[in-house]
């Protein structure tokens, strides 16, 4: 390497510069100082001349009023933050509303209710079944009466009417025919037609 000194570790570059052994920050090449060399900082205090303040650092906003420009947190978007808050509660408010009128007031069961009395055996093939059924007077209700075996398999099935009267409650008997012998009759729903 034509240039170097022998004792030096320093390497010779092509256009001419030649850098000395030491290694890392603070490296020079041959009378000229590299860029990393100068502390470029904007408010690094070795500068020679101060930076002037530009109209983006002078107009920031400090502190907490920062924080909720940067993550969006502004009036407008608090105030709709809080109407959707009002709106989203009214409309659970209007369909909890909506329930109670469709299940409490409009499904009206015109007092109906049904309470087993009894029941007989009177064959392989045939059970009574003595009930006593509700309802508001002048009103027709149905009732699907069903009898079981032991193993709780539904033998034999009956749907009764019971047609307007003017009593509230009255006492049903019913003979259902089953495939197998019957160990129990009940009412299993009744309903307004």
């Amino acid at each position: 390497m034509v240039g170097c000194r022998a004792a030096s570790h320093g390497r010779h570059h092509r256009d001419g510069t030649h850098t000395d052994g030491v290694r890392g920050p603070g490296r020079h090449t041959a009378g000229r100082e590299l860029p990393w060399d100068q502390d470029n900082h904007p408010r690094s205090p070795e500068l020679s001349e101060p930076l002037a303040p530009d109209a983006s650092t002078t107009a920031r906003p400090t502190g907490t009023a920062a924080l909720d420009d940067r993550y969006g947190r502004t009036p407008d978007r608090r105030k709709r933050s809080r109407l959707f808050g009002v709106v989203a509660a009214a409309a659970i408010v209007v369909v909890f509303a909506a329930w109670v009128i469709w299940a409490g007031l409009d499904q009206s069961s015109h007092g109906l209710d049904n309470t087993e009395v009894g029941y007989t055996v009177v064959s392989d093939h045939q059970t009574v079944v003595h009930s006593q059924v509700s309802v508001d007077p002048g009103t027709e209700a149905k009732c699907a009466v069903q009898v079981l075996d032991k193993g709780y398999a539904i033998v034999g099935w009956k749907v009764v009417t019971l047609p307007p009267s003017d009593q509230r409650t009255r006492t049903i008997t019913t003979e259902v025919n089953t495939a197998t012998r019957g160990v129990t009759g009940l009412i299993h729903d009744c309903w307004v037609p």
